[in-house]
């Protein structure tokens, strides 16, 4: 895939958020942002809450998400 070809079309990638890291399991090109709905390049992704499985566009972003969720439960 090159991104120069007249023929390539951002696509929206299926990701598994790990605590550290994440899993690509449908390529693309981004994902959106769980609070804003903004593309995120994968190759920016920096934030992401792995409980709820969503990523977000930027710092403000995740503090928005934290303020609406608050801290999840503990796992028994």
């Amino acid at each position: 895939m090159n991104i120069f070809d007249k023929s390539f079309s951002p696509s929206e990638a299926q990701v598994r958020y790990l605590d550290a890291d994440y899993v690509v399991l449908r390529p693309g090109t981004f994902v959106r942002c769980a609070i804003t709905g903004a593309p995120i390049p994968l190759d920016e992704l920096t934030y992401w809450n792995v409980d709820r499985q969503e990523a977000y566009a930027n710092a403000a972003a995740a503090y928005e998400a934290y303020k609406r969720y608050g801290i999840p439960a503990a796992k028994a």
